[in-house]
């Protein structure tokens, strides 16, 4: 197995670490649940992140492709951007459970935008030609 098929598996298991963790903790923030603010409860979504932001930069380096070069990947990084942003509004801005809801599901929105940009390789994933 190559270095980048590596680093590539790497990435995804650390994306789908990443949305299951996501999805977990949005559930505890609209059930109100503890579980949200306790030790590592709080700390591995943030570890995996950590792991998957490393990834993908190793992987850009690996492949030599960059953001403001490839426009799929600069496309991927402001998603990213996007994403960080709204769910923090989600877990931390927002005062009502509505407003929570609201940010928790535009963030998966976004995030399934990302994974359609990277899957596509396209800035425009929704690009259909009527």
């Amino acid at each position: 197995m190559s270095a980048y098929e590596l680093l590539k598996g790497a990435h995804v298991t650390a994306v789908a670490a990443s949305y299951g963790l996501f999805l977990l903790r949005g559930v505890w923030l609209l059930r109100g649940s503890p579980r949200l603010h306790r030790g590592l409860d709080r700390i591995l979504p943030h570890t995996v992140d950590t792991l998957l932001l490393a990834f993908g930069l190793a992987l850009a380096w690996r492949t030599g492709q960059w953001p403001f070069v490839q426009p799929w990947l600069t496309a991927k990084l402001a998603g990213l951007v996007a994403y960080v942003l709204v769910g923090l509004w989600a877990f931390r801005g927002a005062r009502t459970r509505r407003g929570r809801a609201l940010g928790w599901a535009v963030a998966q929105g976004i995030f399934a935008y990302i994974v359609l940009v990277a899957l596509t390789r396209d800035p425009l994933p929704f690009n259909w030609k009527l």
